[in-house]
């Protein structure tokens, strides 16, 4: 039932078209990141999958079962908000024990649903059988929260509501976790431990699982593949490796990671070298096209920078003269901003204690290793 097919997915919103013939086939047990911009279509694609939207046209499968006219309840997905949706009058454990109030509502008799009425209305009213509140403290102490039961959500930091969250989730013990951004709202530390936190409670459980970012960190350090999306369409789909390493497009380059574009014409081909010539230099590349114009991509940490004179050009290719704008130290490297010609590139070299950083105006000679410069 874990598993996940989208086929042909479209959505339109008053003459507007959000998703256009989105079509994604995610494994059961994988990790799986809808990554873009704002607005590129990937939280409504997964609203279509909890349910929460319905389609223009295309079909949604969970499992072997076709979902498109099942209610949200019934669709077996457990939903994190971006928001975390937290009850700030409840303490921790009624916010997570809420779902499996909702549910035996949802299956109960009318006798049955007296005391889930009462729980809700007053802790004191109803009590909670012993089997859930056994089983919402054993996902507690899972998220390392069973110390904060009795604490209103409230009072808790980001990281903890956002495990409440969690927690609530996979108290349901859902066939697909659905996770709309949930990090967004915490500070660049937590991020990075809560990232951690959910791919390993994901890989414990084994809980097929997407999760929607614009941060391409978070989708190239937790997810096990990827979907690119922009403009309501999905541009590529792959490991991080494969779009970090072969991306379809400038966009996609640019949007993983950093990357200089630069647009060039192949000249010819010299020992199994394409030759590209565009404006500012000449380029060997390892890799070939069936078109003429084309499209380079280099990434700043492929690109070495030298002080003039100081090159070996015997042992070196791909030499391309340029001025320095810009240099900025981030600690472990530094980054360069280089004019040549018309363009403007972004160099990362590993910062080395005693040795000079380039300055403002100072010429540099570049190079690009032809396995490096890859043609789109």
């Amino acid at each position: 039932m874990g598993s996940v097919k989208v086929s042909q997915l479209t959505k339109e919103f008053s003459g507007v078209l959000a998703l256009k013939n989105v079509s994604l086939d995610i494994k059961e047990g994988e990790f799986f990141a809808l990554l873009g911009p704002s607005g590129c279509g990937k939280t409504t694609t997964m609203r279509c999958i909890a349910g929460f939207e319905q389609p223009t046209s295309g079909i949604i499968q969970l499992g072997e079962t076709e979902v498109n006219h099942i209610p949200p309840n019934r669709r077996n997905c457990g939903m994190v908000f971006q928001s975390y949706a937290l009850f700030p009058h409840m303490n921790v454990f009624d916010n997570v024990a809420y779902s499996l109030n909702i549910k035996q509502l949802n299956a109960s008799n009318l006798v049955a649903k007296l005391p889930v009425y009462l729980r809700l209305l007053n802790r004191k009213l109803g009590n909670y059988p012993k089997y859930i509140e056994q089983k919402v403290m054993e996902i507690l102490e899972y998220v390392e929260l069973d110390q904060y039961a009795m604490r209103l959500t409230s009072e808790l930091s980001g990281g903890q509501q956002q495990r409440v969250a969690l927690a609530r989730s996979l108290l349901m013990e859902p066939a697909v976790l659905l996770m709309d951004e949930p990090l967004s709202n915490l500070d660049q530390k937590l991020r990075h431990s809560m990232r951690n936190t959910i791919r390993r409670i994901q890989q414990d459980l084994g809980i097929t699982t997407i999760f929607v970012t614009h941060d391409q960190e978070e989708a190239m350090s937790m997810a096990d593949r990827v979907a690119v999306m922009d403009s309501g369409e999905v541009k590529q789909i792959g490991t991080p490796i494969e779009l970090y390493s072969r991306p379809s497009t400038p966009f996609i380059a640019n949007f993983v990671g950093t990357s200089n574009v630069l647009k060039g014409s192949v000249i010819g081909q010299e020992n199994g070298f394409s030759i590209i010539k565009g404006k500012g230099f000449i380029l060997k590349s390892t890799n070939h096209a069936d078109q003429t114009e084309v499209n380079l991509i280099v990434r700043p940490e492929n690109i070495k920078a030298f002080k003039p004179g100081t090159i070996n050009e015997d042992k070196l290719t791909n030499i391309i003269d340029g001025t320095v704008l810009v240099s900025t130290y981030l600690g472990s490297i530094v980054r360069y901003d280089i004019k040549v010609d018309e363009y403007q590139l972004v160099v990362d070299t590993t910062f080395v204690p005693g040795e000079a950083i380039l300055t403002e105006g100072e010429k540099v000679q570049l190079s690009i290793d032809p396995e490096r410069v890859l043609i789109i």
